[in-house]
């Protein structure tokens, strides 16, 4: 009886037992249970039996009980392989003695909350076995199936303490729950965005490969794109391109790398290569808003309408699309085609204003709006204003315009820059280039007629200007004049062939048709100095002192340091004064300004006719011995004003009599009425007072 009661308290305690551990989870795992959960990115390790180095006397045989409680908790619950993290190392050995219906259960990991963590290894000097019976770590393959501690006195598992996490790296992919590599780049396991801004802070651009692990001392693409980021928002964007270099080497195929590094580039004006980088991100991440967004600025920068209007559509689509953009873009495409129309009515002054507009409103990089503005200021004859804005338009660091859909009276939008650079250039008498570009707006758009007879007419011009050139080298005047009339039948708007033939009739004494020539030329270009100086020579040969004396003077303004203008001037001047009748008085070109020493000396000179400059200084002064030799100089620059010194301290009463205490001081006198007054001025004020009454003066 004793014999049979014990037996019926083993098998009421084995029956709690599988009670405590999860009742009917707790039966034995079928080959299908083990292996159930093939979808893990971490896939289940089979462990091999490890060879024992040392056997224990007791706790070697367990119950079956014992072996399914462990083996269940350890697998959770017989729902599966376990992702934790830990590999569960149960020996094929641990339970096949007492149960062979029990296959070993595989060492996988175990996912979060998936229940109690069982460790894959103890301390040496830690007890392995059960019951509290010790045993070394590597003695028996059981002692790592259960903590020491797990068997209570009343027969029952305890349950285990949870394992403690490892602490996070500073840098990881995904959250850390077995789906590695589909996750941005995070910083310190955080895993929060950073703001938007005009660069991306997350550089994967989704890409789906898992980055390599940085070797020990390497910059990671993190801090690469960090560092970038910091040296874009203070607008050192050469520093930032560098940093942006390293992290699209690092990672080649980010649409978000391509994206910083078209930020710097934009930043740069390198604005070209911006916009390749923006196609190419565009191209690896057809999804990214971001990436459309920003090549539709860009190519609103261009002036490419309609590639715009498509990107910030498809950038609408992922609501990235900003209704400023939209606003810039109707804008500009509303200008633009203003502008169109003005040109092809001849409104050149609407069709400037349009294109001014335009480029106001963010096509500033477009070369066919700087061409149109170019062509209209060219019509309006600022000359100089055009020649500036194709300047500028080479200077750019443009796209091809190819792409674009517009044209101009036929004419893509390729070939009309080339021929309006050629217009400009024929303006100003830079034939060969001319002829130049307009060959090159040919070979992009051959069958264009307007294209056609450009080229056609720049070519009988350069012609006919040689020709002229050859026939005046060799004194053949008349022959020369006629050479360039002709030129004038294809480009009737050309300075340059008027001056040339103003040159012509100055050299057969026909100052009058001279002058006519010039007057023209300089209708067309106000500024063209060869044309004023064959005018102003006209004039002293039809002793027109006047016109004479005015045209020399604004030669004057532009030619400072021209000693033959300002000697033409003056004599220009004495020639005027002299048919006036006016006393002369000082008119002598060049030297020092006349020292007076008596008061007569004073009132004469002030009640004389036109302009006297009276200078109050001291030989012992400073600013009078700075300002001396600039007195001098315009004494020679004005030769029709009469410029006289007083000494003061020499000559004391004329500097009572005319009130002086400070010196320098500078008294003009006009017709015998003073009309200003300065004391201590400074170079600029004096010579800008000067030259005023003086030119009043004529």
């Amino acid at each position: 009886m004793s014999f049979l009661a014990e037996a019926d308290r083993v098998r009421l305690r084995a029956a709690a037992l599988r009670l405590d551990a999860g009742g009917d989870r707790d039966k034995p795992d079928s080959k299908r249970d083990v292996f159930a959960d093939l979808s893990s990115p971490v896939s289940p390790l089979r462990m091999r039996a490890t060879p024992t180095s040392s056997s224990s006397s007791a706790g070697s045989a367990k119950s079956p009980a014992l072996c399914n409680a462990a083996a269940s908790r350890g697998s959770g619950g017989g729902r599966g392989s376990s992702h934790s993290g830990e590999l569960l190392l149960v020996p094929e050995t641990a339970c096949s003695s007492t149960n062979n219906n029990n296959p070993p259960r595989p060492p996988g990991h175990r996912r979060s909350g998936s229940g109690p963590l069982i460790f894959s290894g103890g301390s040496s000097g830690g007890s392995a076995g059960c019951g509290g019976v010790g045993s070394t770590a590597t003695s028996s393959p059981l002692a790592n199936a259960l903590p020491a501690g797990n068997i209570c006195s009343s027969g029952r598992v305890a349950a285990s303490a949870p394992a403690p996490r490892p602490r996070a790296r500073p840098d990881v992919l995904g959250s850390g729950t077995g789906h590695y590599g589909h996750g941005s780049i995070m910083r310190g396991g955080g895993g929060m965005a950073p703001a938007r801004s005009s660069i991306d802070t997350y550089t994967t651009g989704g890409s789906s490969s898992r980055s390599p692990a940085p070797a020990p001392g390497a910059d990671t693409l993190q801090e690469v794109t960090r560092a970038g980021n910091e040296w874009y928002k203070k607008g050192r964007y050469g520093d930032a391109l560098r940093h942006y270099d390293r992290a699209l080497a690092l990672c080649p195929d980010s649409a978000a790398c391509r994206g910083n590094r078209a930020a710097a580039l934009a930043g740069l004006g390198r604005l070209a290569e911006a916009l390749r980088e923006c196609e190419e991100a565009v191209r690896l991440d057809p999804a990214s808003g971001r990436a459309h967004a920003r090549l539709a600025a860009l190519c609103l920068r261009f002036g490419m309408v309609e590639k715009a209007r498509r990107q910030l559509t498809l950038a609408g689509n992922v609501s990235l699309a900003d209704p400023a953009e939209w606003q810039k873009l109707n804008e500009v495409e509303s200008h633009l085609g203003k502008c169109i129309d003005a040109r092809r009515v001849g409104d050149w002054k609407s069709a400037l204003r349009e294109a001014d507009a335009v480029i106001a409103n963010g096509a500033d990089a477009s070369q066919l709006l700087l061409a149109l503005r170019s062509e209209a200021l060219l019509r309006l004859n600022k000359l100089e204003e055009a020649d500036s804005t194709i300047t500028n338009l080479l200077k750019l660091d443009s796209a091809s315009l190819s792409s674009m859909s517009t044209k101009l009276s036929g004419m893509v939008a390729d070939s009309y820059v080339h021929v309006v650079q050629a217009q400009v250039n024929m303006a100003f008498g830079r034939f060969d280039a001319a002829v130049g570009m307009a060959e090159k707006a040919r070979l992009i758009d051959p069958g264009n007629a307007e294209v056609g007879l450009v080229l056609n007419n720049m070519k009988l011009v350069a012609r006919a200007r040689a020709h002229g050139n050859d026939l005046f080298k060799a004194g053949k005047f008349a022959e020369a004049s006629i050479a360039y009339g002709e030129g004038l039948k294809y480009e009737p708007s050309n300075p340059v062939l008027y001056c040339n033939r103003a040159a012509c009739w100055s050299k057969l004494g026909r100052w009058s048709k001279s002058v006519e020539d010039c007057n023209e030329a300089l209708r067309i270009q106000p500024n063209y100095t060869k044309a004023l100086l064959r005018r102003a020579a006209s004039y002293s040969k039809l002793e027109r002192w006047a016109d004479c004396v005015r045209d020399y003077e604004v030669l004057r303004k532009e030619l400072p340091a021209d000693t033959e203008v300002a000697e033409s001037l003056f004599h220009a001047q004495v020639a005027l004064k002299t048919t006036r009748g006016e006393e002369l008085s000082n008119m002598k070109f060049g030297g020092e300004v006349e020292e007076v020493t008596s008061i007569e000396q004073v009132r004469a000179a002030i009640h004389s006719p036109g302009v006297t400059v009276l200078y109050f200084m001291a030989t012992m002064n400073q600013q009078c011995a700075q300002i001396t030799p600039s007195v001098d100089a315009l004494c020679s620059e004005c030769p029709s004003v009469n410029f006289l010194k007083v000494n003061v301290e020499e000559s004391p009463t004329i500097a009572k009599a005319e009130n002086v205490r400070i010196v320098p001081t500078f008294k003009i006198y006009k017709d015998g009425a003073r009309v200003k007054e300065m004391i201590c001025p400074s170079l600029h004020v004096l010579r800008y007072s000067v030259r005023h009454y003086a030119v009043s003066n004529s």
